[in-house]
């Protein structure tokens, strides 16, 4: 039997909205011994709790004991767990919010969505949080070290109609990023280069074949620090959003983004709770004309980024 998607039996808890696991057929008896075997680095005490304490759901939201057995064909809903998850001590304002849209000014280190060690320190779960909501879904994405402008909706019928003026280049996108001055970018230029994902690793690279990444880069001003570095802030318009495109842009032109440790080579992971090295790197407005209302929309960040 096929899994056939459902909906949560459950609300979600502090903005976080439960996972779910399709049980298939197969030799299990009791229910642990599938999840032990399904979720292979979770400590068996600690599965054996959350079953005590009813954490694991059926479809039908009847929570599941340390002594069921095992049924097939059938989903579990589960909330995720992160062990010590570090907290991100900057707010995020809400510039703007409607019946269908939330602009917020995101700060650097706190991720969009959850994943991996981040959960409740997210973009999203705060605002389901708050907004006691738990339709609300990013209509893009910003990197966890990137700050500035990030949208949401609150209606998932419309999603799609916003979705696809990223899609389709409705929307006008504009980031400030500190990084070493470069002669051939004083007059600004535009930089064109094909970018593919390092297969088992979190970085892109860029190999020859037909451009699929393009960034208009301005330089607005360059200065000298009293550490004798030569810095100039940059002024970036992507026509594509490839991901860490302008990231990758700017260490290609020697230039790369002040604090990056993942360009132009790969640093030691800091600790999750270091946030004294900001990735140097602003959303600052994105403009569009709504697809809902006609109306043009412009929202510009409030934070500025370290000119050293």
């Amino acid at each position: 039997m096929s899994p056939i998607s459902c909906s949560s039996p459950v609300p979600s808890r502090n903005g976080v909205s439960p996972s779910k696991v399709w049980c298939p057929r197969g030799p299990w008896i009791m229910l642990d011994a599938f999840l032990l075997e399904r979720f292979p680095h979770m400590d068996p005490e600690v599965l054996r709790e959350r079953l005590a304490r009813g954490d694991i759901l059926d479809q039908n939201g009847v929570p599941q004991q340390p002594g069921s057995s095992y049924q097939p064909d059938r989903w579990l809903w589960y909330f995720r767990m992160v062990e010590n998850e570090a907290t991100v001590p900057f707010e995020m304002p809400v510039l703007y919010a409607d019946e269908h849209l939330i602009a917020v000014d995101k700060p650097h280190f706190l991720a969009t969505t959850p994943g991996g060690r981040y959960l409740y320190e997210t973009a999203l779960t705060r605002l389901r949080r708050d907004f006691g909501e738990d339709d609300i879904s990013p209509i893009h994405r910003l990197d966890r070290e990137t700050a500035g402008i990030l949208l949401f909706c609150r209606d998932p019928a419309v999603r799609g109609a916003y979705q696809s003026l990223f899609q389709q280049g409705g929307i006008e996108k504009e980031y400030e990023a500190v990084a070493p001055f470069q002669e051939k970018l004083a007059d600004g230029l535009v930089y064109r280069s094909r970018m593919k994902e390092v297969p088992g690793r979190f970085v892109m690279e860029e190999v020859a074949g037909e451009p699929n990444s393009s960034t208009e880069i301005l330089c607005e001003r360059h200065w000298h620090t009293e550490q004798g570095l030569h810095l100039a802030l940059y002024r970036l318009r992507p026509q594509s959003g490839r991901k860490h495109q302008l990231r990758v842009h700017l260490s290609s032109l020697g230039a790369p983004i002040i604090n990056d440790v993942f360009y132009p080579v790969l640093l030691a992971e800091r600790d999750a709770d270091d946030f004294s090295q900001p990735l140097q790197l602003l959303a600052r407005h994105i403009a569009f004309v709504d697809p809902l209302t006609g109306e043009p929309r412009c929202f510009s960040s409030q934070r500025q980024l370290e000119l050293g």
